[in-house]
């Protein structure tokens, strides 16, 4: 049960009914300071102004007129007209109990959605890149709520695997005269693609021969079309080596390359022409839309159409949105692309709703993200100013986290160290990206980000396995206990209503699919828990009911612990 909209909507209705107001809204949070109850509604003073009444008064005749048995015990006025709430004891205690006896910890949708959601997206001419990292991570996260939720998804991997650095990546690769073994020479794609460019770049003789090559890949040439998928494989082999590495849901079904999209271009231009939204501008076909100037206030066109007849971004963006729209029936189409594309979203987007292509009940939503930064507040290179392979960052920090956990377990057995490292090293930069709101940049830093202090990854892994250890003092099966909660002294509530929040935290993130939220609410979960810890006994509890009861809610911890860290597609350990 989300109680912040269970509450909202009691108020709401009790202020249409008092106000005679159709648009009277209330706005619900959780009260910072337990003294004044769990929950507040402080949106009443504005609309007291607007009619002319004391806000106190009305806050107060709320108050007289609502009925939240059993749910609320208390609701009482403060200061100029806040409604305070405090929640039922027999409630938190049954709703606790619900959640226990039923395994499910937030409620499913009751109308599920069919959700494409395009994420990830490398260029398969090279090998990925830190820059293909908070898409992959931010869309995975994304992905898995949703499905957890109940909203059927279907992931869209829209990488791309056509366009002139194919010409210039075959011709490199005729020169050299080894199509016969291509994987050989491709084993490091990053150099090979860096020399072909280097050609293509110092030398008009190969930069036309790469053009031409383009050209006949396009008609269907044998050759150049056998090259070409030598290409695709050895770019999705490393795509998926890094895809199980950090744990992402993305699979080769998935993989719905731009070429999927080529023998549906020409209907792009035919459904914009017909709907005579198509303008020819120095021979290349554009779309004005009327929202969309440049700084001088002069049109800016959405290009389609090369004056040489070649298609760029928009066109295939444009049959993606068709296909994902009226073939896979989305209603609502997910892009998490970097926030630099964004006028480009917004006039596909425009152009798509004015030209019938998107439905107009689809729901199109570009989930934009910032640049992971270095020290120096410039994009994240090595040393030498190159970009930064995934690969490497990913066994960098896998091997910075197993010094870690040699420092602070040197009695493991190395096969366990080095599980524990993996799972963290992976841990701490997936935790890294989603704990920061996606629409900002932000500082990349080691020593942060493999931290057990603060809003961290290895902090969170601790507490859970704290939460595991207590049960194994206890010599008892944690993930079959269940006992009757009882929620009595002041840590034990404040615990058990951060863990009713959950539903309100999941809810919220399928509204702005910001992973933040979730990471927030996870950071401050275990920073209840450790007050409660601390100030309950557990194992040593006075008797044999309040110590089990008090089990039951490090259970209850530890499987929303556990589910929202999975949601971000982070493994838990049970030992670190």
């Amino acid at each position: 049960m989300n109680i912040k909209h269970f509450l909202e909507s009691k108020i709401t209705k009790t202020l249409i009914e008092l106000t005679g107001l159709a648009d009277a809204t209330a706005q619900v949070a959780r009260a910072k300071n337990p003294q004044f109850g769990d929950y507040q509604a402080n949106g009443l003073m504005p609309l007291a102004k607007r009619l002319g009444r004391n806000p106190r008064e009305l806050a107060q005749q709320v108050c007289e007129q609502l009925d939240l048995q059993p749910l609320i015990s208390k609701v009482d006025v403060a200061g100029p007209g806040f409604i305070n709430l405090t929640l039922a004891a027999s409630f938190i205690n049954a709703a606790l109990d619900r959640v226990a006896q039923t395994g499910r910890l937030i409620d499913t949708v009751a109308t599920p959605q069919t959700v494409v959601i395009d994420y990830s997206s490398p260029n398969l001419a090279k090998e990925m890149h830190v820059g293909h990292l908070r898409g992959t991570i931010i869309g995975d996260a994304v992905a898995r709520t949703f499905e957890y939720v109940g909203h059927k998804v279907i992931r869209q991997n829209h990488f791309g695997d056509w366009g002139t650095q194919f010409g210039m990546l075959i011709t490199h690769l005729q020169e050299l005269n080894q199509s016969k073994s291509a994987s050989n020479e491709l084993s490091d794609l990053e150099q090979f693609y860096r020399q072909a460019k280097q050609r293509f770049d110092q030398d008009p003789d190969f930069a036309e021969r790469a053009r031409l090559n383009v050209v006949k890949l396009q008609a269907g040439d044998a050759e150049c079309l056998a090259m070409w998928k030598s290409f695709i494989a050895v770019s999705v082999a490393h795509c998926d080596e890094l895809y199980q590495l950090l744990g992402i849901t993305l699979t080769q079904e998935h993989m719905v390359p731009e070429s999927f999209y080529n023998d549906k271009l020409a209907s792009v231009i035919a459904d914009l022409k017909q709907q005579k939204l198509l303008t020819y501008s120095d021979g290349a076909a554009c779309v004005f839309l009327d929202q969309f100037k440049n700084k001088e206030g002069e049109p800016l066109p959405l290009i389609v159409q090369k004056s040489d007849g070649g298609y760029l971004y928009a066109s295939t963006d444009l049959a993606a949105i068709t296909y994902r729209c009226h073939t896979l029936q989305a209603q609502r189409i997910l892009y998490v692309v970097d926030a630099r594309q964004s006028l480009h979203f917004q006039q596909v987007f425009a152009v798509a709703k004015a030209s019938g292509m998107s439905a107009a009940t689809t729901a199109l939503e570009h989930l934009s993200y910032g640049t992971m930064m270095g020290k120096d507040n410039k994009p994240f290179k090595t040393r030498s100013g190159d970009t930064v392979k995934l690969i490497d960052l990913c066994l960098e920090s896998i091997e910075r986290a197993y010094s870690l956990v040699c420092n602070k377990n040197p009695h493991l057995a190395e096969a366990q160290r080095r599980a524990i490292a993996n799972v963290v090293g992976i841990a701490a930069i997936k935790y890294s990206e989603l704990s920061k709101n996606r629409n900002s940049d932000y500082v990349f830093d080691w020593d942060t980000m493999l931290s057990f202090d603060g809003n961290t990854a290895p902090y969170l892994l601790y507490s859970y396995a704290r939460i595991c250890s207590i049960f194994r003092k206890a010599a008892l099966p944690q993930a079959s206990f269940t006992y009757p909660i009882s929620v009595e002294a002041p840590s034990e509530r404040e615990l058990a209503i951060k863990l009713l929040q959950f539903n309100e935290v999941i809810d919220s993130l399928i509204v702005d699919c910001l992973p933040n939220q979730l990471c927030l609410y996870l950071y401050e979960l275990a920073g209840y828990f450790m007050q409660f810890y601390e100030a309950a006994p557990i194992l040593n509890a006075s008797t044999s009911e309040v110590r089990n009861a008090r089990l039951q809610l490090c259970q209850m911890t530890s499987q929303v612990m556990q589910r929202g860290l999975g949601l971000l597609g982070i493994e838990t350990l049970e030992e670190m």
